[in-house]
């Protein structure tokens, strides 16, 4: 994966925003946010970028995992995941293991994504110094993660 400018300036702020005080955090937090959301447009669209160019079986593969793990107990949600296993049912099962494997990653991303805008909203709610450098730690840790399943799609597709 190359590196992302719009990624490599957030991690460089948010090393350097773990240090700051309530009022750098007040004056820089406009900044902070749009350099935050830069970087996780650029990520999305370096992901979107990988994914179309997977083969068919991998795209079939991949979509089998995502209706997998996007079953909640709901006949809508079963059948999206009967349609799409059975479209990936010739497929390879190294490859659905694979796309299965990456799907977790991109969750426990997602997840620690969600924490860090959690854990921001909160220091924001209570003018928290301490939360919002926690908040930042986050992100940086989300960035990673993203970046590691963005090399883990890469990798998929040179199977």
């Amino acid at each position: 994966m190359q590196k992302l400018a719009a990624v490599e300036e957030a991690k460089s702020l948010f090393n350097e925003a773990k240090d700051w005080g309530v009022w750098r955090w007040l004056l820089e937090k406009k900044r902070a946010r749009s350099t935050a959301d830069a970087a996780w447009e650029a990520l999305d669209e370096y992901e979107k970028k990988v994914k179309d160019a997977w083969s068919d079986d991998l795209k079939k593969a991949y979509q089998e995992a995502e209706a997998e793990a996007a079953l909640d107990g709901k006949a809508k949600s079963r059948h999206r995941y009967e349609k799409a296993a059975e479209e990936a049912r010739d497929v390879d099962s190294k490859i659905k293991l694979a796309t299965k494997k990456l799907k977790e990653a991109e969750v426990e991303a997602y997840n620690v994504h969600m924490e860090a805008e959690e854990i921001f909203a909160e220091a924001d709610r209570h003018l928290s110094t301490s939360m919002a450098c926690e908040g930042a730690q986050r992100a940086l840790e989300a960035w990673d993660l993203r970046e590691k399943v963005i090399r883990k799609a890469e990798a998929v597709a040179r199977r």
